[in-house]
């Protein structure tokens, strides 16, 4: 009996289709110039195909060929299997440290079939677009730089209804040394003996760690400066005159050290809170009835003075002594010895009738009281003059004869 042997003179693999989404369907398929049945295998790549019908991923593409089980020498030729698929490990490469005022580079990278072309990149930065491309240089980097960048990779393939996607968020910290550094007063006004608080504010990357405080008084020339204090706050227990200058700080970071703009501090003296008021209240009312004072004795002055003008203010005519004046009650007890005489007797008339009465012997009797008034106006004196002449009464002078007791003959 002679054995039999069986030659596969072509084989020829068929994948159907060549090209798909990953994701979609595949079958593989062999064609030999035998008529006999034989048991076929599969390769991808030299590795063995358990089916040859199943769902393409991206680990599927490669090259297939077939072969007879048991003379896998004998293969047909491969045919490649292309799965396409949407950007998948999309990174952003860069610096994520960089200086102030220096540069940094972006550059994005997938793993997508087909590749993503230039246009397919794009950069973000917070969510907001920035550039386009697969490569981005900033220059001159400043803090407001700093935040968290993306990269977007698109290929025109959707993935479950998603064709662009993100890379991982980068931050990037842009570092400088202090500056914009200002001091803030907590009060509003500095008075003698208070408490006061200097604050020093700055914006640094890293944060400042070390503050140095000066002060240069009003009597120091300007480049002295006297160091007066260390921290981010100033504390003042109580101010006095001493505390007063220019002040400024000083931050300090890794980076280096900047000063700030300079604060002028001034005082105002006076006396303590917890006294001003009832002082204050105390010379109020000290004042107050020093006023008070002040107008009871003008008119108490004022009255008295009013008072005598009108005792001594009458006139001496008829007129005068008949008048309701309240002044004539003075002279009303007074009873004249020798018989009355009427007030407005003269001087001469006095005289002449002294003489006419010498006899009598009234003259160790008679005692003759002068009183002056002064005049009410500057027309005062003509008036006495005329009226001396002619023999009217005289409002300068007054006689008033007091009566003596005569003595037993």
């Amino acid at each position: 009996m002679r054995a039999a042997h069986l030659t596969v003179r072509e084989l020829t693999t068929v994948v159907e289709p060549s090209t798909l989404t990953e994701g979609e369907g595949v079958r593989l398929s062999c064609v030999s110039g035998c008529s006999t049945r034989v048991n076929i295998v599969w390769f991808r790549d030299g590795q063995p195909v358990p089916q040859p019908g199943f769902q393409a991923t991206r680990e599927d593409a490669g090259r297939y060929y077939c072969a007879i089980f048991g003379q896998e020498m004998v293969r047909s030729a491969s045919v490649a299997l292309n799965v396409q698929y949407a950007p998948k490990k999309v990174t952003l490469l860069m610096t994520p440290s960089v200086l102030k005022g220096s540069a940094v580079t972006f550059t994005c990278s997938s793993d997508a079939n087909p590749p993503v072309p230039q246009n397919g990149y794009s950069l973000h930065k917070d969510g907001h677009l920035i550039s386009s491309g697969q490569v981005h240089t900033m220059s001159n980097i400043q803090p407001h730089h700093s935040g968290l960048y993306s990269c977007q990779a698109w290929n025109n393939i959707s993935q479950s209804g998603i064709s662009h996607i993100n890379s991982t968020q980068l931050h990037l910290d842009v570092l400088y040394r202090p500056e914009n550094i200002s001091i803030s007063i907590d009060s509003p006004e500095v008075v003698e003996g208070s408490s006061v608080n200097l604050s020093c504010s700055s914006a640094a990357n890293p944060a400042a760690h070390n503050y140095t405080w000066f002060r240069q008084s009003a009597a120091s020339s300007l480049s002295s400066m006297l160091q007066v204090g260390s921290g981010q706050v100033l504390s003042l227990p109580s101010v006095d005159v001493s505390h007063t200058g220019l002040y400024l700080c000083t931050a300090r970071n890794q980076l280096g050290e900047n000063n700030s703009t300079e604060l002028m501090l001034t005082m105002k003296k006076q006396y303590k809170g917890e006294l001003a008021v009832p002082i204050l209240a105390g010379i109020g009312v000290c004042a107050f009835v020093a006023l008070l004072l002040a107008l009871l004795l003008f008119w108490l002055k004022h009255r008295n003075h009013a008072e005598k003008k009108t005792l001594f203010d009458f006139k001496l005519s008829g007129e005068g002594s008949s008048s309701s004046d309240p002044s004539d009650s003075v002279y009303a007890n007074i009873e004249p010895y020798p018989p009355p005489v009427t007030q407005d007797i003269t001087l001469s008339q006095r005289m002449s009738h002294h003489e006419h009465e010498a006899p009598m012997s009234y003259e160790d009797d008679v005692t003759y009281a002068t009183v002056t008034i002064n005049p009410r106006n500057s027309t005062l004196p003509n008036r006495m003059n005329s009226r001396s002449i002619a023999g009217d009464n005289d409002e300068s002078v007054i006689y008033a004869a007091l009566a003596k007791p005569a003595e037993s003959v």
